[in-house]
């Protein structure tokens, strides 16, 4: 007669996980491998009359609906907070690197990121975001300074030949980590229509500084007038 131990079925479960189990014919189970299926629910077959099979404990099919729900949000919560944090740092960092080069120009964009800041605690539900003065020009106006309207232009390899590429380079770098930052926003409040008047006012923010930093490109370029190609 084949005896099955406790030892046995761990090795078992660790390899795959089971819910049931039926005991070979002319084997037989040690109390303690009886006492392991007992204590994780699982159905056990045993053709032995003098085995009493007990109720199976629901304690493996039972899971809690909300709860998973929550750690879902959660972890988007906090990518969202985690990619905002960043962003932050990234402000900081362009500013310190163009202040040396054109101390309006990094300014400028702390300004931007003082401006940043205050998405993140709108979206953190600790007060309201800041709104910047629309500097109008031909491809921007009132009405679609908060849209995503496209770069005005591409920076390509020419824009490393002129005398402000280092500025150029660094604000478009800016300008395309910012982009980022939409499908995360959208990402943490879908599905959710309570939230989404929020998700829209965040999304508009943002945008409405990327659309400063395309003028800010476009100055530093050179030029008077807007260069926006469509």
């Amino acid at each position: 007669m084949k005896f099955i131990t406790e030892e046995d079925l761990r090795d078992l479960y660790k390899k795959e996980p089971f819910t049931t189990y039926e005991i070979e014919p002319g084997a037989r189970l040690t109390p303690g491998a009886r006492q392991f299926l007992a204590d994780r629910g699982i159905h056990m077959f045993d053709d032995d009359p003098c085995v009493v099979k007990k109720p199976v404990a629901t304690a493996i099919t039972a899971k809690p609906t909300a709860a998973p729900v929550e750690k879902k949000s959660d972890w988007r919560k906090k990518k969202l907070h985690c990619k905002l944090k960043s962003m932050e740092a990234l402000f900081l960092l362009t500013g310190e690197d163009l202040i040396s080069r054109d101390v309006l120009l990094a300014q400028n964009v702390i300004q931007l990121g003082k401006q940043f800041s205050s998405i993140k605690h709108t979206a953190e539900g600790k007060a309201l975001a800041e709104y910047g003065c629309c500097k109008q020009c031909t491809g921007m106006n009132a009405e679609n300074f908060c849209k995503d309207i496209d770069d005005c232009f591409d920076i390509t390899e020419f824009h490393l030949h002129l005398e402000k590429s280092k500025e150029i380079l660094r604000l478009h770098q800016l300008r395309c980590a910012l982009r980022e930052v939409e499908p995360v926003v959208m990402e943490v409040y879908e599905g959710s229509e309570s939230e989404n008047v929020l998700c829209e006012e965040i999304i508009g923010q943002v945008n409405q500084i990327i659309n400063c930093l395309s003028q800010m490109i476009c100055a530093a370029i050179g030029g008077k007038e807007c260069q926006r190609t469509n």
